[in-house]
């Protein structure tokens, strides 16, 4: 009798043994990264095009098995983030002009793709078509009292405001650059035109607006804007080590004009519509699963 009780208490212990191992090894399946857990911590911005990019990327990760959290912060915050461990990916570095800046900063601390995931931007000083009087850069001296002498403009810590601030001083334009928000701006370009009033504002393709609005780039003759740019993308050193099939996948994205300006489309509907962004994002990634399952190839 108590031989059998100690044989009936070596398999019950054999057991929970075999059972904690068990539990053991799938958390570090699990957690492939020194965090513990299948959680990216993703950067995004106000600017519309990267809002649909990164719910598109939330949903696409999430459907793979991962949690992923957006945090709203302007492009600077978004560099020390990632030199500090606190973001894993920052997924749109325009170069070589308006983000080289951090690029300069950062190239030390902060992993920067050579992967490119669209190869068609264009940056500058925008104005709308009815004001036949500038078309150039240079043209904003004589028109200084129709402008107010100002450059509506958005984030504060944006490359592209850096640039801005380099075209003042370069042209020597007696003019001030108003910091806001992309929201904020666009809503005076709108009021703007609704009025046939001047402005000039910084803008950007890909851009949805520029299918809304009769608009026009103003001329660079000191290319300061530069051709055309680049988007790439950055993580956290370290990154690729930790989510490798993450990392190879943001290798593969790739965006046409086309693509991306449904993205945002769909996104922009949503939004008008009373509901979240991502839903927007959902439906496209739903309708290009094609396209989708060609960025997780390995």
């Amino acid at each position: 009798m108590f031989q059998k009780q100690r044989e009936v208490m070596f398999i019950i212990t054999t057991i929970l043994i075999l059972l904690l191992s068990a539990c053991g090894s799938d958390s570090s399946d699990e957690s492939s990264t020194e965090k513990g857990s299948k959680t990216i911590d993703l950067g995004q911005t106000s600017w519309e095009e990267n809002i649909a990019i990164t719910n598109m990327w939330k949903i696409i990760l999430e459907e793979e098995g991962y949690e992923v959290n957006l945090h709203l912060l302007d492009i600077g915050t978004q560099m020390a983030a990632l030199e500090n461990d606190e973001l894993d990916i920052s997924p749109e570095i325009w170069l070589p002009v308006q983000d080289a800046e951090y690029v300069k900063q950062y190239e030390d601390t902060v992993d920067f793709s050579e992967e490119t995931w669209y190869d068609n931007a264009k940056v500058g000083l925008v104005v709308p078509s009815y004001m036949d009087n500038i078309n150039s850069i240079e043209d904003l001296h004589a028109n200084k009292e129709n402008l107010n002498a100002e450059i509506t403009g958005f984030d504060a810590g944006a490359g592209t405001m850096l640039v801005v601030e380099d075209v003042i001083e370069d042209y020597e334009l007696d003019y001030e650059l108003i910091s806001s928000s992309e929201p904020a701006m666009l809503t005076a370009l709108q009021e703007a035109i609704n009025k046939k009033d001047e402005i000039v504002i910084p803008l950007w393709n890909p851009h949805r607006v520029f299918a809304e609005m009769d608009l026009k780039y103003l001329n660079d003759p000191k290319n300061i804007f530069g051709d055309s740019e680049k988007i790439y993308h950055a993580t956290r050193q370290g990154f690729h080590e930790d989510y490798p099939e993450i990392d190879q996948w943001f290798k593969n994205w790739k965006m046409n004009d086309e693509q991306i300006g449904e993205l945002m489309s769909y996104v922009g509907e949503a939004e008008n519509e009373g509901k979240k962004a991502i839903e927007g994002a959902e439906k496209w990634v739903n309708e290009n699963n094609d396209l989708v399952n060609q960025w997780l190839e390995k």
